[in-house]
């Protein structure tokens, strides 16, 4: 188990699924943390319950996130740790409905997704640069499989992943090139129980078994199975691991399709 004990963490999207998770793991393995969710009631909850801190976000919001990285280094004295957990689904494809309704979709997915994990990312290693003993931190940008195999019936969920997936190379190669110990790393989960899946299945019904069945597994993830990687990215047993995919997904990118 990592030891992050005198650390301290940011999770978005922290109400439920992986953020949820993640909380609870980080908490037990030593870090304080600070949970965030635009769900107010559920988020709260949750933080009570695991012994972290929450505040409300929306993370889409830059000037939140300033707020947000502030209150941390406030209540804990340093960050160590930020998991870019928070996202949505649009649940349009790239012909449906009219110009209009496709780019309202298509910006508000970006905005969470891609968006909010950049502005997360940049706040964070404001801060990180700032921590007592030097610049020293962990950003963990969650992902998804979509990002090397894009759902047809998703057009902005599927690009905003490998959006992400991108933007964690660019943060880690930046923060190694400005002799920053300060890394980034992308956990790409598979299907997993959480609320963006069953989300997706209202609009696609048949998806969640469907991609449980693209796994050699055949099953869905726990939550738990991704935060426990998540803790392992966070911690400091991986110095040298800056840029990686990180795959969480039961086999499911390794197998040919069709076998």
């Amino acid at each position: 188990m990592p030891d992050l004990s005198g650390k301290a963490a940011i999770v978005t999207g922290c109400a439920s699924g992986i953020g949820a998770a993640t909380v609870r793991r980080l908490v037990t393995d030593g870090a304080q943390v600070l949970g965030t969710d635009l769900n107010s009631k559920a988020g709260q909850a949750l933080c009570d319950e695991a012994g972290a801190t929450f505040l409300q976000q929306d993370v889409s919001d830059r000037e939140r996130w300033a707020e947000i990285v502030t209150a941390a280094v406030q209540t804990f004295g340093r960050l160590d740790i930020l998991v870019n957990n928070a996202g949505m689904v649009s649940g349009v494809s790239i012909g449906d409905g009219s110009d209009e309704e496709m780019f309202a979709a298509w910006d508000q997915v970006i905005a969470v997704n891609l968006t909010g994990s950049m502005a997360g990312c940049r706040a964070a290693i404001a801060a990180m640069k700032n921590n007592p003993g030097g610049a020293s931190g962990s950003i963990i940008n969650i992902a998804s499989t979509t990002a090397f195999t894009p759902l047809p019936t998703d057009v902005g969920y599927s690009a905003s992943k490998a959006g992400v997936r991108a933007l964690t190379k660019s943060v880690a190669t930046w923060c190694a090139k400005q002799g920053l110990a300060i890394r980034c790393n992308a956990v790409i989960p598979g299907a997993t129980e959480t609320g963006i899946l069953n989300a997706a299945e209202e609009v696609t019904p048949g998806l969640k078994a469907a991609v449980a069945a693209t796994s050699p597994m055949n099953r869905l993830a726990d939550p738990a199975e991704t935060a426990a990687a998540i803790a392992f990215l966070a911690s400091d047993e991986c110095p040298f691991m800056t840029g990686a995919d990180m795959l969480v997904d039961g086999g499911a990118l390794s197998i040919h399709p069709g076998f």
